[in-house]
This record gives C-alpha cells, structure tokens and sequence, in this order.
C-alpha cells in the first residue's frame, strides 16, 4: 500500500489539512473509491475500513489486477465542522456550498484539444482522452479556496479510472444508487450484491457532482467525437442511513464492493455470485420528493423499503397549536427509499422520497 497525502491550500496560520490516497496494486486498470465527502455521512468511511484492511490482505496476496485507490475521508475539511456538537459535514461553513457540486466540467476543458489526436485505436483513445484530463487539471490556475483545491484533488485522482465509486448515505434510507442510464446494466451486479432498493438514472441530474463529473465527461465528448467509448463506469452509492455504522453490516458492504471488483477484471479469486434478483433502474425524474404542507410534528406511515402505491399514505403532519392535520400521500407508486432524520415539517424540506417508474419532475434533479 502507498499513501499519498496532499496537503490543501489556503490552510489558516498554524493550521494544514490533507487530503490522503490509498493506492493498492498496479497495472493498466483502475478503480477509484472514495467515502464520506459529505462528511457527516459515515457509513462509507466505515466501509472504507473494511476495505482498507481486506485491500491490503489481497495486496499481500498478488490477487489484485489492477490498480485500486481508496479514499477513506474525502472530506477533511467538513469533518472539522462541528457546531454545538451537531456535525456540519453537508456544506463548507464559510461559504453554504455544498461539498458535492459544481466539479469542474472535464469535456469543456478538453475538448478543444482533442481535435486531430484521435484514431480508431480505441484503448489509445481512451489513454489519449484520460492524459488530455489529468493535464487540463494540472495546468489550472491555482485553486482559490480549500474547498476548490480539495475538488481537484479528488477529481485528478479519480478522472483516469475505468471504475469510480461515491460512497454515500441518506438520513434514514435503504440502499440506493445514482448513475447514468446507459450504464444500469453494468450497475445491476453492484446494486443486487448490496441488496439495492432504488437504482436511480439520470444523465444530467443537475449541479454537476462528483461521479457525473466523472462519467459525463465522456458521455459528452461522444457526438462530438464518435470513437470514444464510455470509458468510466461511475456510481454515487448511498450505503443507508447516516446510523447505519455497524461492524457487521459495513463488513458485508466492503466484501460486495470486492466481489464487484473481482467481477470487473480487478482482482482474481472465487468470489461469490451476484444475486439474481435486482431492483429495477428506474428514471431520476420518476421520483417524488415528498413535502408537508404546513408545519408541524411529522410521523412517518411508512417505513423505508415499503412498497407503495399512488394514494397510499407516506407521513402526517401535525400542528399542534392550530390543529391543523395532514397526511401526505404518495403521488407515484414505487419504493419509500429515504427518509428524513428530522420529526417537524419545514418549509421546502422533503420528508420522504419515493422511487417512480414515471418521469413526474423536471429540471435540477438533485436537492442541496
């Protein structure tokens, strides 16, 4: 195992934070893995643990094929954010921007210079395209806050890899899965060793975060220039709900991410088949963001993973000064995968969201 620490700019006098890369294996494959850049979103960095140690058990073993890079705190800067000893791990306190969103936009910064380089040599291609990348972030201006630099850092690492994957979580939620449509199929094996509830697709979900700023990049370059493949398989991964921390459950987690690996060309050894039965892929915009319509005293009439149909009650709400009652009901029928955490009704605040076979939003899919 090689560590690498970058270290941020614009730390405060007598302050430095880093950012630290666990590189496994070699070879001309790659997968990039990283946890928790919503800081306060640690099942994924307690994956990461698992995968740290089991990395370097099949490093010590010659079974790796590839190279892997793990990322275990992606967010050194949120994980500092603690106030009144509630954690701020969403947004960078300084600015209200939120940790995953607006990456730098890679087929904008390349695209110009491919003209002329390509051929019909697919694998040069594609090496051509990732160099064209690792150089066009190299030669940006210098970062102007940490926040930027942390980006680029954790985009240059993970813009050459054939595999990325974001592990995240929801507040209260069963696992799901953020991807582009044209790559559900190869997703499948992932979201069924996971035990997937929800395989959400969308090729602009809005705010360019992390993993659409690793595969769109190529989906983007294509009309332009038709011999390039889809070269990065990317996944935002929410492994369940922000409490879900456990030993046993983020051990079984990190060996299905493995088995995945193994199954991609990465590492060799018997591993276990993936499970027959899947969740469907289901659109993005098919998904319904459940709001209250006043405030109030929230109770949930559905738990996660619940199958629901149109009608069926999601919440009531409950004013408890005015009286005033409502329940909430499904506007699609599909599966309650996220909960809110919170039990009193905001404005614009979603409670509940509901994973639709049928387009019902438009627009910026994503919520800050």
């Amino acid at each position: 195992m090689q560590r690498i620490d970058h270290p941020l700019p614009w730390g405060m006098p007598g302050t430095q934070r880093s950012l630290t890369v666990l590189r496994f294996g070699a070879g001309s494959r790659k997968a990039y893995i990283q946890a928790s850049l919503h800081a306060d979103e640690l099942p994924g960095m307690r994956v990461a643990v698992e995968l740290k140690r089991r990395l370097r058990e099949l490093e010590a073993e010659g079974r790796l094929r590839g190279v892997i890079e793990l990322v275990p705190v992606a967010n050194p800067i949120g994980l500092g954010q603690m106030f009144q000893a509630t954690h701020q791990g969403r947004f960078e306190l300084g600015s209200g921007r939120n940790f995953n969103r607006d990456f730098p936009a890679l087929d904008v910064l390349i695209g110009e210079a491919l003209v002329g380089r390509l051929d019909d040599d697919a694998e040069q291609n594609v090496a051509r395209v990732r160099q064209a990348m690792r150089q066009a972030l190299d030669n940006l201006p210098s970062a102007g806050s940490e926040l930027q630099g942390l980006q680029r850092l954790l985009l240059r690492h993970a813009c050459d890899a054939d595999l990325v994957l974001d592990l995240h979580c929801d507040f209260e939620a069963c696992v799901h899965l953020y991807a582009l449509p044209q790559q559900a199929e190869a997703l499948k094996p992932l979201a069924a060793r996971l035990g997937a509830g929800a395989l959400l697709m969308a090729e602009d979900a809005g705010g360019s975060s992390f993993d659409e700023a690793c595969s769109t990049p190529w989906l983007r370059l294509a009309p332009r220039y038709p011999q390039l493949p889809l070269a990065c398989l990317a996944a935002t991964v929410e492994l369940g709900g922000m409490l879900d921390t456990g030993a046993e459950r983020c051990t079984a987690q990190a060996e299905a991410i493995l088995a995945f690996l193994a199954e991609r060309g990465l590492i060799d050894g018997a591993w276990p088949e993936a499970p027959a039965e899947c969740c469907p892929a289901t659109p993005f915009d098919g998904a319904q963001y459940a709001l209250a319509p006043h405030a109030g005293v929230v109770g949930y009439l559905q738990p996660v993973g619940a199958r629901v149909a149109v009608g069926d009650p999601l919440f009531e709400v409950i004013d408890p000064l005015d009286d005033r009652h409502s329940i909430v009901r499904a506007e699609t029928a599909g599966i309650v995968y996220a909960r809110e955490r919170l039990r009193f009704a905001q404005p614009g605040l979603w409670l509940v969201k509901v994973a639709g076979a049928t387009p019902i939003r438009q627009g910026r899919l994503l919520s800050d």
